[in-house]
Protein backbone atom coordinates (compact mmCIF):
# COMPACT_ATOMS: atom_id res chain seq x y z
CA UNK A 1 0.00 0.00 0.00
CA UNK A 2 1.41 3.37 -1.01
CA UNK A 3 1.39 6.32 1.43
CA UNK A 4 -1.62 8.65 1.37
CA UNK A 5 -2.86 11.70 3.24
CA UNK A 6 -5.34 11.09 6.05
CA UNK A 7 -7.94 13.81 6.61
CA UNK A 8 -10.24 13.46 9.63
CA UNK A 9 -13.37 15.60 9.32
CA UNK A 10 -15.68 16.79 12.10
CA UNK A 11 -18.39 18.16 9.80
CA UNK A 12 -19.87 17.59 6.38
CA UNK A 13 -18.67 21.04 5.36
CA UNK A 14 -15.10 19.99 6.10
CA UNK A 15 -15.57 16.69 4.25
CA UNK A 16 -16.92 18.41 1.14
CA UNK A 17 -14.07 20.92 1.19
CA UNK A 18 -11.51 18.13 1.50
CA UNK A 19 -13.03 16.19 -1.40
CA UNK A 20 -13.04 19.32 -3.54
CA UNK A 21 -9.38 20.02 -2.82
CA UNK A 22 -8.41 16.41 -3.59
CA UNK A 23 -9.90 16.75 -7.09
CA UNK A 24 -11.09 13.18 -7.47
CA UNK A 25 -8.06 11.54 -5.87
CA UNK A 26 -9.63 10.69 -2.52
CA UNK A 27 -11.68 7.91 -0.93
CA UNK A 28 -14.25 8.33 1.83
CA UNK A 29 -13.86 6.31 5.03
CA UNK A 30 -17.12 5.66 6.91
CA UNK A 31 -17.20 2.24 8.58
CA UNK A 32 -14.22 0.99 6.60
CA UNK A 33 -15.40 -2.62 6.34
CA UNK A 34 -15.11 -2.56 2.54
CA UNK A 35 -12.51 0.15 1.94
CA UNK A 36 -9.78 -1.18 4.23
CA UNK A 37 -9.98 -4.63 2.69
CA UNK A 38 -9.89 -3.13 -0.79
CA UNK A 39 -6.81 -1.05 -0.05
CA UNK A 40 -4.93 -4.15 1.13
CA UNK A 41 -5.75 -6.05 -2.04
CA UNK A 42 -2.71 -6.42 -4.34
CA UNK A 43 -2.91 -4.21 -7.40
CA UNK A 44 -5.45 -1.78 -5.94
CA UNK A 45 -4.41 1.83 -6.73
CA UNK A 46 -3.80 3.85 -3.59
CA UNK A 47 -5.73 7.13 -3.33
CA UNK A 48 -3.99 10.42 -2.71
CA UNK A 49 -6.06 10.89 0.44
CA UNK A 50 -8.51 9.17 2.77
CA UNK A 51 -11.28 11.48 3.96
CA UNK A 52 -12.55 10.10 7.28
CA UNK A 53 -16.16 11.08 8.01
CA UNK A 54 -16.75 8.45 10.71
CA UNK A 55 -16.59 10.98 13.56
CA UNK A 56 -19.38 13.24 12.31
CA UNK A 57 -22.03 12.56 14.96
CA UNK A 58 -24.77 14.44 13.10
CA UNK A 59 -24.60 11.86 10.30
CA UNK A 60 -25.96 9.02 12.45
CA UNK A 61 -29.54 8.13 13.37
CA UNK A 62 -32.97 7.14 12.08
CA UNK A 63 -36.06 9.24 12.60
CA UNK A 64 -39.58 9.96 11.35
CA UNK A 65 -40.53 13.52 10.43
CA UNK A 66 -43.27 15.10 8.32
CA UNK A 67 -44.45 11.80 6.89
CA UNK A 68 -40.98 10.57 5.88
CA UNK A 69 -38.44 8.18 7.33
CA UNK A 70 -34.91 9.57 7.27
CA UNK A 71 -31.70 7.61 7.80
CA UNK A 72 -28.33 9.29 8.22
CA UNK A 73 -25.58 7.50 6.25
CA UNK A 74 -23.30 6.70 9.22
CA UNK A 75 -26.01 4.68 10.94
CA UNK A 76 -24.58 1.20 11.45
CA UNK A 77 -26.26 -2.03 10.38
CA UNK A 78 -26.58 -3.03 14.04
CA UNK A 79 -28.40 0.22 14.82
CA UNK A 80 -30.72 -0.26 11.85
CA UNK A 81 -31.53 -3.84 12.84
CA UNK A 82 -32.63 -2.61 16.29
CA UNK A 83 -34.42 0.53 15.09
CA UNK A 84 -37.99 0.76 16.40
CA UNK A 85 -38.80 3.14 13.54
CA UNK A 86 -37.77 0.61 10.89
CA UNK A 87 -39.35 -2.29 12.75
CA UNK A 88 -42.63 -0.39 12.62
CA UNK A 89 -42.57 1.04 9.10
CA UNK A 90 -40.06 -0.91 7.00
CA UNK A 91 -39.25 -4.15 8.83
CA UNK A 92 -37.57 -5.84 5.89
CA UNK A 93 -34.86 -3.17 5.91
CA UNK A 94 -34.18 -3.90 9.59
CA UNK A 95 -34.11 -7.63 8.80
CA UNK A 96 -31.72 -7.11 5.87
CA UNK A 97 -29.40 -5.01 8.05
CA UNK A 98 -29.37 -7.75 10.67
CA UNK A 99 -28.40 -10.33 8.04
CA UNK A 100 -25.15 -8.58 7.11
CA UNK A 101 -21.86 -10.21 8.06
CA UNK A 102 -20.92 -10.74 11.69
CA UNK A 103 -21.69 -8.70 14.83
CA UNK A 104 -18.34 -6.97 14.38
CA UNK A 105 -19.19 -5.99 10.80
CA UNK A 106 -22.71 -4.87 11.74
CA UNK A 107 -21.36 -2.73 14.56
CA UNK A 108 -18.89 -1.00 12.26
CA UNK A 109 -20.36 -1.06 8.75
CA UNK A 110 -22.78 1.71 7.72
CA UNK A 111 -25.79 1.89 5.45
CA UNK A 112 -24.13 4.74 3.56
CA UNK A 113 -21.13 2.58 2.82
CA UNK A 114 -23.35 -0.31 1.74
CA UNK A 115 -25.05 1.97 -0.79
CA UNK A 116 -22.01 3.85 -2.07
CA UNK A 117 -19.84 0.74 -2.44
CA UNK A 118 -22.58 -0.64 -4.75
CA UNK A 119 -21.53 -4.27 -4.43
CA UNK A 120 -23.98 -6.64 -6.11
CA UNK A 121 -24.43 -8.48 -2.80
CA UNK A 122 -25.40 -5.34 -0.81
CA UNK A 123 -28.22 -6.49 1.46
CA UNK A 124 -29.80 -3.11 2.24
CA UNK A 125 -30.20 -2.02 -1.39
CA UNK A 126 -33.10 -4.32 -2.47
CA UNK A 127 -35.36 -3.11 0.40
CA UNK A 128 -34.41 0.51 -0.30
CA UNK A 129 -35.26 0.12 -4.00
CA UNK A 130 -38.58 -1.47 -3.04
CA UNK A 131 -39.26 1.50 -0.77
CA UNK A 132 -38.47 4.00 -3.54
CA UNK A 133 -35.80 5.64 -1.40
CA UNK A 134 -34.22 8.98 -2.31
CA UNK A 135 -30.57 9.84 -1.73
CA UNK A 136 -29.23 13.30 -0.91
CA UNK A 137 -25.73 13.95 -2.25
CA UNK A 138 -23.68 16.96 -1.19
CA UNK A 139 -20.58 18.76 -2.45
CA UNK A 140 -19.19 22.29 -2.23
CA UNK A 141 -21.43 23.08 -5.22
CA UNK A 142 -24.58 22.25 -3.27
CA UNK A 143 -27.00 19.36 -2.81
CA UNK A 144 -28.98 17.18 -5.18
CA UNK A 145 -31.54 14.46 -4.54
CA UNK A 146 -31.63 11.34 -6.72
CA UNK A 147 -33.92 8.33 -6.81
CA UNK A 148 -32.13 5.18 -5.73
CA UNK A 149 -33.60 3.41 -8.75
CA UNK A 150 -31.46 5.59 -11.03
CA UNK A 151 -28.40 5.79 -8.79
CA UNK A 152 -26.55 2.62 -9.82
CA UNK A 153 -24.90 2.29 -13.23
CA UNK A 154 -23.54 -1.20 -12.61
CA UNK A 155 -21.96 -3.10 -9.70
CA UNK A 156 -19.41 -0.88 -7.93
CA UNK A 157 -20.34 2.16 -10.01
CA UNK A 158 -22.88 4.89 -9.24
CA UNK A 159 -23.77 8.28 -10.65
CA UNK A 160 -22.26 10.03 -7.63
CA UNK A 161 -19.55 12.49 -8.60
CA UNK A 162 -16.07 12.17 -7.15
CA UNK A 163 -16.54 15.18 -4.88
CA UNK A 164 -19.99 14.18 -3.58
CA UNK A 165 -20.82 12.54 -0.29
CA UNK A 166 -24.09 10.86 0.71
CA UNK A 167 -25.78 12.80 3.52
CA UNK A 168 -29.31 11.40 3.79
CA UNK A 169 -31.55 8.47 2.80
CA UNK A 170 -35.30 9.11 2.86
CA UNK A 171 -38.45 7.18 1.96
CA UNK A 172 -42.20 7.29 2.51
CA UNK A 173 -43.19 4.78 5.24
CA UNK A 174 -45.32 1.84 4.20
CA UNK A 175 -49.00 2.10 5.17
CA UNK A 176 -50.32 0.05 8.10
CA UNK A 177 -51.20 -3.48 7.04
CA UNK A 178 -48.63 -3.68 4.24
CA UNK A 179 -46.33 -6.65 4.70
CA UNK A 180 -42.67 -7.02 3.81
CA UNK A 181 -40.06 -9.76 3.62
CA UNK A 182 -36.35 -10.12 2.91
CA UNK A 183 -34.76 -13.46 2.15
CA UNK A 184 -31.25 -14.26 1.02
CA UNK A 185 -29.14 -17.25 0.15
CA UNK A 186 -25.42 -17.54 0.81
CA UNK A 187 -22.83 -20.27 0.97
CA UNK A 188 -23.25 -20.61 4.73
CA UNK A 189 -25.61 -19.64 7.53
CA UNK A 190 -23.31 -17.14 9.28
CA UNK A 191 -21.01 -14.41 7.93
CA UNK A 192 -22.77 -14.96 4.64
CA UNK A 193 -22.40 -12.85 1.49
CA UNK A 194 -25.59 -13.01 -0.54
CA UNK A 195 -25.43 -15.03 -3.72
CA UNK A 196 -29.06 -14.08 -4.31
CA UNK A 197 -31.62 -12.15 -2.28
CA UNK A 198 -35.17 -10.87 -2.65
CA UNK A 199 -37.03 -7.99 -1.01
CA UNK A 200 -40.82 -8.09 -1.31
CA UNK A 201 -43.77 -5.89 -0.37
CA UNK A 202 -47.40 -7.05 -0.51
CA UNK A 203 -50.62 -5.20 0.34
CA UNK A 204 -54.02 -6.93 0.51
CA UNK A 205 -57.55 -5.66 0.97
CA UNK A 206 -60.06 -6.89 3.53
CA UNK A 207 -61.03 -9.76 1.22
CA UNK A 208 -57.44 -10.95 0.96
CA UNK A 209 -57.00 -9.73 -2.62
CA UNK A 210 -53.53 -8.41 -3.44
CA UNK A 211 -53.69 -4.69 -4.25
CA UNK A 212 -49.98 -3.89 -4.49
CA UNK A 213 -46.77 -5.86 -4.90
CA UNK A 214 -43.10 -4.97 -5.18
CA UNK A 215 -40.34 -7.47 -5.93
CA UNK A 216 -36.65 -6.53 -5.98
CA UNK A 217 -33.93 -9.18 -6.39
CA UNK A 218 -30.37 -8.71 -5.22
CA UNK A 219 -27.21 -10.07 -6.91
CA UNK A 220 -29.34 -11.15 -9.88
CA UNK A 221 -29.64 -8.26 -12.36
CA UNK A 222 -27.11 -5.81 -13.88
CA UNK A 223 -28.52 -3.18 -11.49
CA UNK A 224 -31.16 -3.38 -8.78
CA UNK A 225 -34.71 -2.87 -10.05
CA UNK A 226 -38.26 -3.91 -9.42
CA UNK A 227 -39.74 -6.62 -11.63
CA UNK A 228 -43.12 -5.25 -12.78
CA UNK A 229 -43.72 -8.27 -15.03
CA UNK A 230 -43.94 -10.45 -11.91
CA UNK A 231 -45.64 -7.82 -9.75
CA UNK A 232 -48.60 -7.33 -12.13
CA UNK A 233 -49.31 -11.07 -12.06
CA UNK A 234 -50.20 -10.73 -8.37
CA UNK A 235 -52.53 -7.71 -8.52
CA UNK A 236 -56.20 -8.62 -8.17
CA UNK A 237 -55.43 -12.19 -7.09
CA UNK A 238 -55.63 -13.98 -3.76
CA UNK A 239 -52.47 -15.40 -2.25
CA UNK A 240 -51.63 -18.98 -3.19
CA UNK A 241 -48.58 -21.14 -3.59
CA UNK A 242 -49.28 -21.56 -7.29
CA UNK A 243 -49.54 -17.80 -7.80
CA UNK A 244 -46.28 -17.13 -5.98
CA UNK A 245 -44.51 -19.90 -7.90
CA UNK A 246 -45.68 -18.36 -11.17
CA UNK A 247 -44.40 -14.94 -10.09
CA UNK A 248 -41.07 -16.53 -9.18
CA UNK A 249 -40.81 -18.19 -12.58
CA UNK A 250 -41.57 -14.85 -14.24
CA UNK A 251 -38.84 -13.15 -12.18
CA UNK A 252 -36.32 -15.74 -13.37
CA UNK A 253 -37.48 -15.24 -16.94
CA UNK A 254 -36.92 -11.49 -16.66
CA UNK A 255 -33.47 -12.07 -15.17
CA UNK A 256 -32.49 -14.27 -18.10
CA UNK A 257 -33.75 -11.67 -20.56
CA UNK A 258 -31.47 -9.06 -18.99
CA UNK A 259 -28.36 -11.12 -18.30
CA UNK A 260 -28.48 -13.91 -20.88
CA UNK A 261 -27.26 -17.41 -20.08
CA UNK A 262 -23.96 -17.58 -18.26
CA UNK A 263 -22.08 -20.15 -16.18
CA UNK A 264 -24.16 -19.26 -13.09
CA UNK A 265 -27.55 -19.37 -14.84
CA UNK A 266 -28.15 -23.07 -14.19
CA UNK A 267 -27.99 -22.29 -10.48
CA UNK A 268 -29.60 -18.85 -10.35
CA UNK A 269 -32.63 -19.54 -12.54
CA UNK A 270 -34.39 -22.01 -10.20
CA UNK A 271 -33.07 -20.44 -6.99
CA UNK A 272 -34.37 -16.95 -7.77
CA UNK A 273 -37.80 -18.42 -8.53
CA UNK A 274 -37.81 -20.15 -5.13
CA UNK A 275 -36.65 -17.07 -3.24
CA UNK A 276 -39.36 -14.92 -4.82
CA UNK A 277 -41.96 -17.55 -3.90
CA UNK A 278 -40.69 -17.69 -0.32
CA UNK A 279 -40.57 -13.91 0.08
CA UNK A 280 -44.14 -13.52 -1.18
CA UNK A 281 -45.32 -16.36 1.06
CA UNK A 282 -43.70 -14.66 4.07
CA UNK A 283 -45.50 -11.44 3.23
CA UNK A 284 -48.81 -13.29 3.38
CA UNK A 285 -47.97 -15.63 6.24
CA UNK A 286 -50.24 -15.74 9.28
CA UNK A 287 -47.12 -16.26 11.39
CA UNK A 288 -46.04 -12.72 10.63
CA UNK A 289 -42.52 -13.57 9.48
CA UNK A 290 -41.04 -10.60 7.71
CA UNK A 291 -44.23 -8.73 8.47
CA UNK A 292 -44.98 -5.05 8.58
CA UNK A 293 -46.90 -2.78 10.93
Amino acid sequence: MKPFDYIACDSMEAACTALDLCRGNARILAGGTDLLLELRRPGTPSPGAIVDISRIASMRGTYERQGEISIRPLTTHAELSRSATLRSWAPFLAIASGAIGSPQIRNRGTIGGNIMNAAACADTVPPLVALGARLTLRSVRGERVVDIGTFFEKPYRTIAREDEVLTLITFIPLPPGVRTAFVKLGRRNALSIARLSVAAVVARDTEGVITEARIVPGAALPVWKRIPEAETMLIGEKASGALFAAAGAKASEVMLGLTGRRWSTEYKEPVLAVLVRRALALCCSDRGEGGGP
